[in-house]
């Protein structure tokens, strides 16, 4: 069977004058290309070459080299730009590698010619066992981080590409353009390989001018405006590209009237998110395979096509589904991985669960490893109900949870503003169409995406789920928590949705009135409030908040594991609380009064009661009862402390020094009751909810009971007229 070199120096013959590959500011005709890599070639060999790194962005120089290696017999090894220096440093070494070939000069670099430079390695010690017929590997991060390479040969990588031609025999691809990486193997065959042997022009562009950084970083108007400059036939699209491609032709601001083909891949895809690219004009095409098949096994195509399916295998390979669900190939897999001896039985198990039908489309529901099993024993497909998030709420990222649990839960990334009622009304809605088993029972709706960089991504842009389950109290701890009954399409009367700190707001609105209510407020805005008066409020509040920082640790020991990232949340409160207790002593002071006799002394019977009260709840019933005081003091503080600590001022003639506290916590609470309010929203399970709301009514209640007993100069004048 001809080669690619083979194939490719038969495309220079055939078209010499044919652009190959347009840049920025050139282009390389096909004679012109093949004479450029074998020049590269020839340099490559004269200076014995035989494992080369190619790094960098996309340009015509990494083209240019990727075929010199192929042409010279030296093992490519492409290096993702987004890797990091470890996986970078684990690369090379685990490769061992000669050089490093790039289209950027470096200390000490060796330029070939054509934008290509050369920088030598030291020498390799102990360089990992690899396949005699090597051509290419091809590095993955995988589910673990750690790089793994994948070994191929030239002819499975030119089975691949004919297979491919010959799937899309129908279809004109005139002009490709690259936006994912050419380190990425799908687009180094299917985006540069491909489009040459059908003849073809490749355009590429540095990733940035595509609005592409790193693994998963996205400027969707820079991408459109490229693509909208570039006009391609076709294009290689992940999941969250072709959405947001869809949603910019929905607002008419890319134009699907050139489009022929594009091919999406890398990860599952709902087909109304194909339905309403089509309906814009845009040809998207659901395929499917991995590294270790030379990127592609099955596409769907115009003319053969089934929804819901991933096509049906390409004709270099055979694929079958064995008696577990497993998608197996075989007849070109990979020569192995590097550095592993393992040789398989001829069919490949590819992790991924999937279905084969009578009419030869093959189904693809999700990775074996990643599949959750409900506490009633139903299976489910994280990915499959990821694709329903995504498509459902237009979410930008989705990781599905809870194998063990009744009902499965999600953790969103959402970057607009709709509100928590506009998302629990679309929550309600899928939870509607999906079957009961895998309605989701809780949401936590993030604003920030995960990252790669962060670690809670592979460098394809998987999320990377046991770090993110290990560190899931951090990442819910500042997102919008959403409960939901999977049995009704809410847990609130008249099917709205409402976030559990709302649910506090409102389910403790009548203790509440019972604070904002008291004759003090009225008597202080009225200016019939005296010193007196404003120093019992500060003894009293001296004794309460002494006891803040004690009942936080008490708190933080008491909690479950389950509850990581609320004690996480108490160290910073702890932080910001401690000594707040002698800023009131302090302001005592400056009243006149006498620190220590306070200090000694005893408070009024309710604040001895609320103190009392947490303290048991936190001890004897459940811990998270504490927040139902937080709930109560730094709500009240944001509402009145301000304006009534300078009604006080004015009428009294205090200095500064007497409103440390009052005028502190007026500013200071805004803040914390922002952090409480996401933090609240996070608590999902119900009976923590319920402990909280009822201490917030008791604490209401009894520090309510408290500003009711402030004594107020019209108060005595009354009760001196009684006695006399």
């Amino acid at each position: 069977m001809a080669t690619l070199p083979d194939l490719l120096a038969r495309q220079a013959g055939t078209h010499p004058s044919r652009t190959a590959l347009q840049g920025p500011e050139a282009a390389f005709t096909y004679a012109q290309m093949m004479q450029a890599a074998q020049a590269l070639a020839d340099q490559l060999t004269r200076s014995g070459v035989r494992r080369a790194g190619l790094c960098g962005d996309n340009t015509m120089a990494w083209v240019l080299a990727d075929l010199a290696c192929m042409l010279a017999g030296v093992v490519c090894v492409p290096v993702p730009v987004f890797f990091s220096p470890s996986q970078t440093a684990h690369l090379t070494e685990r490769a061992g590698l000669d050089c490093l070939l790039s289209a950027e000069a470096s200390d000490g670099g060796e330029h070939l010619g054509y934008g290509v430079w050369l920088t030598r390695l030291p020498e390799a010690r102990g360089e990992a066992w690899m396949h005699e017929q090597t051509a290419k590997i091809t590095f993955t991060s995988g589910s673990t981080g750690t790089p793994k390479g994948v070994c191929l040969s030239i002819a499975q990588m030119t089975a691949t590409t004919l297979a491919l031609k010959e799937r899309l025999a129908g279809v004109s691809l005139e002009h490709h353009l690259c936006i994912l990486p050419l380190a990425t193997l799908l687009e180094n065959i299917a985006g540069v390989y491909l489009p040459l042997l059908m003849g073809g022009t490749v355009t590429v562009a540095p990733l940035h001018s595509l609005g592409m950084t790193g693994s998963s970083g996205l400027d969707v108007k820079r991408l459109v405006e490229a693509i909208n400059h570039h006009r391609p036939h076709s294009l290689i699209l992940v999941p969250e590209l072709a959405q947001a491609l869809v949603a910019a032709a929905e607002q008419q601001q890319l134009s699907g009237d050139g489009f022929r083909f594009l091919a999406v891949g890398g990860g599952r895809v709902s087909p109304d998110l194909l339905a309403r690219g089509r309906a814009v004009g845009l040809p998207l095409y659901e395929g499917y395979g991995l590294s270790e098949c030379g990127s592609v096994v099955a596409l769907n195509v115009p003319g053969a096509e089934r929804e819901g399916s991933v096509g049906q295998p390409l004709g270099h390979v055979r694929v079958r589904v064995d008696d577990r669900g497993h998608i197996r190939v075989a007849g070109n897999t990979h020569l192995g991985y590097l550095g592993d001896r393992v040789v398989e039985d001829g069919w490949l198990d590819t992790g991924d669960l999937g279905a084969s039908h009578s009419d030869g489309f093959l189904s693809v529901n999700g990775r074996a490893k990643n599949l959750l099993i409900t506490s009633f024993g139903r299976n489910i497909s994280p990915e499959w109900l990821e694709t329903e998030l995504i498509q459902a709420l237009s979410a930008r990222q989705a990781v599905v949870y809870g194998d063990g649990d009744p009902h499965p839960s999600a953790l969103l990334v959402v970057q607009d503003d709709r509100s928590t009622d506009a998302l629990g009304a679309q929550l309600a809605s899928l939870n509607e169409r999906l079957p009961d088993y895998a309605r989701l029972a809780r949401v936590h709706v993030r604003r920030l995406p995960l990252t790669h960089a962060d670690g809670y991504l592979t460098a394809n842009g998987r999320p990377m789920r046991q770090r993110i389950q290990a560190d899931l109290p951090t990442l819910v701890a500042g997102a919008c928590s959403l409960t939901i009954d999977p049995n009704h399409s809410s847990h609130l009367p008249g099917g709205s949705f409402m976030a559990f700190f709302d649910r506090l707001q409102s389910e403790t609105a009548e203790a509440r009135a019972h604070v904002t209510g008291a004759p003090v407020i009225t008597a202080i805005r009225e200016g019939r409030f005296d010193l007196d008066g404003y120093t019992w409020f500060l003894t009293q509040a001296y004794h309460h908040v002494k006891h803040t920082v004690p009942l936080m640790m008490a708190c933080g020991g008491r909690l479950p594991e389950r509850l990581e990232f609320v004690r996480k949340a108490l160290v910073e409160y702890i932080e910001e609380e401690y000594g707040h207790h002698e800023w009131i002593l302090n302001d005592l002071a400056a009243c006149g009064e006498d620190k220590e006799a306070i200090r000694h002394g005893t408070p009024d019977t309710s604040i001895e009661l609320m103190v009392a009260y947490l303290y048991d709840r936190i001890n004897r019933g459940n811990p998270a009862a504490f927040f139902g005081m937080v709930q109560v003091l730094e709500g009240t503080s944001i509402e009145l402390a301000t304006p009534l600590g300078e009604a006080i001022q004015k009428q009294l003639k205090l200095p500064n020094q007497a409103f440390s506290y009052l005028y502190s916590h007026g500013a200071l609470d805004q803040e914390h009751f922002e952090f409480f309010r996401n933090l609240m929203n996070s608590i999902t399970d119900p009976d923590d909810q319920q402990a909280i709301i009822e201490a917030a009514r008791m604490v209401y209640r009894l520090y309510g009971d408290m500003l009711h007993s402030i004594p107020l100069p019209a108060r005595r004048k009354e009760q001196s007229h009684a006695v006399a």
